[in-house]
């Protein structure tokens, strides 16, 4: 599905992104994980292409995409959500989602009627009741504004999906909630890439979990395997991941 072979990025003199190798098949839900600053968001927004690379190539779909624009990396089958909800406020929700419809990834010759049902599906598919779909999203909660968030970017299509800290702001419920939902993402056959601090969300979701650290790769396993890892537990987890060794 997707090849990251030697990706390399700086700004200015901080080397953000140095020989990055990442793999994902079809199918797969990739964890990318590591502290603050490591460069996990870098990392997608060059493949989503919102930053152009120094160095390296990426292929999707053994197609190289490396200097493509963001808008036609999207045709090509590649949607991201973002840390910070990004929306269009004075729209209303289902507005919100036609635009992915009406204009995200390859939709030429699309009916707007057909684009207005898939945008009602999708809302439904998240999980926003449809009494919020003709309100402007800057009434809707966090929760809701995510879920939006998600729907849009589905509406475009994509192959390959990539989460930027879906769930930060959820409590307990809804991370649970959240969870459930990228499984069935998956489960119609879409490829996730995710960026997540919470460590549960990780193992509970996650086939393989990649771990960033200064702008390089430290770590790539299992999820099992991560948290055995000593070099992560020192730099990122700490020793409370420390497996009990009878």
């Amino acid at each position: 599905m997707l090849n990251c072979e030697d990706v390399c990025k700086s700004f200015g003199g901080l080397q953000a992104l140095n020989d990055i190798d990442l793999n994902l098949s079809n199918h797969e839900i990739i964890g990318l994980v590591g502290p603050n600053g490591s460069g996990k968001s870098t990392l997608l927004n060059i493949i989503s292409g919102y930053y152009r690379l120094d160095s390296g190539t990426i292929r999707l779909m053994d197609e190289e995409i490396s200097k493509l624009p963001a808008h036609r990396i999207c045709e090509k089958g590649i949607a991201r959500t973002s840390q910070i909800v990004q929306s269009f406020p004075e729209m209303t929700t289902i507005e919100n989602v036609l635009i992915g419809a009406l204009f995200g990834g390859n939709k030429k010759g699309i009916a707007k009627k057909d684009s207005v049902k898939r945008s009602k599906e999708l809302l439904d598919f998240v999980g926003v009741p449809p009494s919020k779909f003709n309100i402007s999203v800057k009434n809707l909660n966090l929760a809701e504004l995510r879920r939006v968030q998600l729907a849009k970017a589905l509406a475009t299509e994509p192959k390959l999906l990539l989460l930027d800290e879906l769930l930060a702001g959820l409590n307990p419920r809804e991370i649970d909630e959240a969870i459930m939902l990228i499984k069935k993402i998956r489960d119609q056959g879409i490829t996730i890439l995710i960026v997540e601090h919470v460590m549960r969300v990780i193992m509970g979701l996650c086939d393989r979990v990649v771990v960033l650290h200064h702008g390089e790769k430290i770590a790539e396993g299992t999820p099992q395997e991560i948290i055995k890892d000593e070099t992560v537990i020192k730099l990122y987890l700490g020793k409370k991941y420390i497996l009990r060794r009878e």
